[in-house]
């Protein structure tokens, strides 16, 4: 009897759409044009181009425009085809784009900081030009005059900027790990208040509308999903990366977190899902298992005649440990988990193979990423590298 070929299940993962190449130098921040075959990106080597897709089914640049300085980031609003271009001087450059995207016109350039542009975001509602910089501030501006309206000073440069335009709310992320929430008015803004989780920088936010959900990524290799809307204060750990992360997006359509990391890593969180809260880090000075001292804990140590042992902390149950009591290692999907880490034995015991189920999937986009975009009515994924190279990807595969 001949032999049964039973095909092996197609894994599911991006598919690699095209590569865009000839910046000269790192491409800072890139988008999709909606509804178009096109990019619109900035680079380092002080260049705005616009790709567009050609018959021969390469992306060639439609137009070519060098700028007094690196460009280290923009903002394009398709509704106006406004081009907003923030610059390493301390500039911001507007310009309109032609219908057939083969044009752009100069608007208006004004100086909104005096170092490094970080972020530049245009709000059509307010006509207002929100930027920040490495000069510790956080200012706004009038897109029609480009007249200063506001601004505030930050404790450290800051690095990542989103506002929801409903409460005029704006969230600034900065270098010491903090993301600061500021209530914006014409002239004027309050603070109304801080969130203080990672240990590293705060690298990239993303701000969800529909769910009023709040990411941070870091240079800590973390992402904090913030409940500001539902219960606030509920703070949510994700750990799937092994490098900073660069870029966040949310489809909320499908409950889908996809997040990316300088090491190439793309992650795929389902947000669909019961998340636990991980627990705070108990204080002891001796083993909350075997009682053993640690250390630091001399007198114990005296008194026992046993020298201190090392502290470890449960991943699970927050509890201070001994390095004997919590041996074991586990994933633990639900807690944002989902590399192993330290469990006390207790803990693992009671971790099923139903708890350990992933709740995320990893694929390697093979370029170290600086930014990324999500066209959410297409399903494409934009990365742009480290290497000079913008890549797009088809995500329906994998967001659905």
């Amino acid at each position: 009897m001949a032999a049964e070929i039973h095909p092996k299940p197609l894994t599911r993962r991006p598919v690699l759409l095209n590569k865009i190449e000839g910046s000269q130098d790192v491409v800072n921040t890139a988008v999709i044009i909606p509804k178009e075959d096109g990019v619109i990106s900035v680079s380092e080597d002080r260049t705005i181009r616009i790709w567009l897709k050609r018959d021969s089914g390469q992306y060639w640049p439609s137009v070519y425009h060098s700028m007094p300085s690196p460009c280290s980031c923009m903002f394009f609003n398709q509704e106006t085809r406004r081009l907003s271009v923030g610059m390493d001087n301390g500039f911001i450059s507007e310009f309109v784009l032609a219908e057939d995207y083969n044009k752009m016109t100069p608007a208006r350039t004004f100086q909104a900081h005096q170092g490094r542009v970080t972020v530049v975001l245009f709000v059509l509602e307010m006509e207002w030009v929100l930027s920040t910089g490495q000069d510790k501030s956080f200012n706004w501006h009038c897109s029609e005059s480009g007249q200063r309206l506001g601004g505030y000073r930050t404790t450290a440069w800051v690095s990542c900027l989103q506002f929801d335009v409903e409460t005029r709310h704006a969230f600034v992320g900065d270098h010491s790990g903090q993301v600061t929430i500021l209530k914006l008015e014409q002239e004027s803004c309050s603070l109304v208040t801080t969130f203080k989780g990672h240990t590293g920088s705060v690298t990239a936010l993303c701000w969800d509308p529909v769910q009023r959900v709040l990411f941070s990524g870091s240079s800590d290799h973390s992402i904090i999903m913030w409940d500001i809307g539902g219960r606030k204060g509920t703070a949510i750990e994700l750990q799937g990366h092994n490098e900073k992360v660069q870029g966040l997006c949310y489809a909320h359509h499908t409950r889908q977190l996809i997040s990316c990391s300088s090491d190439g890593g793309i992650v795929i969180w389902n947000m669909d899902v019961k998340r636990q809260e991980t627990p705070e880090w108990l204080d002891s000075d001796s083993c909350q298992k075997c009682e053993q001292p640690f250390f630091w804990n001399f007198k114990q140590m005296w008194d026992s005649k046993k020298i201190g042992l090392r502290q470890h902390h449960c991943r699970k149950c927050g509890k201070a440990m001994c390095g004997k009591c919590s041996s074991k290692r586990s994933t633990i999907p639900l807690m944002g988990f989902e590399f192993e880490v330290r469990v006390c034995d207790s803990c693992h015991e009671s971790i099923t193979d139903e708890d350990r189920a992933p709740t995320a999937t990893f694929h390697d986009s093979k370029h170290s990423i600086v930014h990324i975009h999500y066209e959410v009515t297409r399903g494409w994924l934009l990365t742009s590298g480290a290497d000079k190279i913008i890549k797009l990807w088809d995500m329906t595969p994998v967001v659905s």
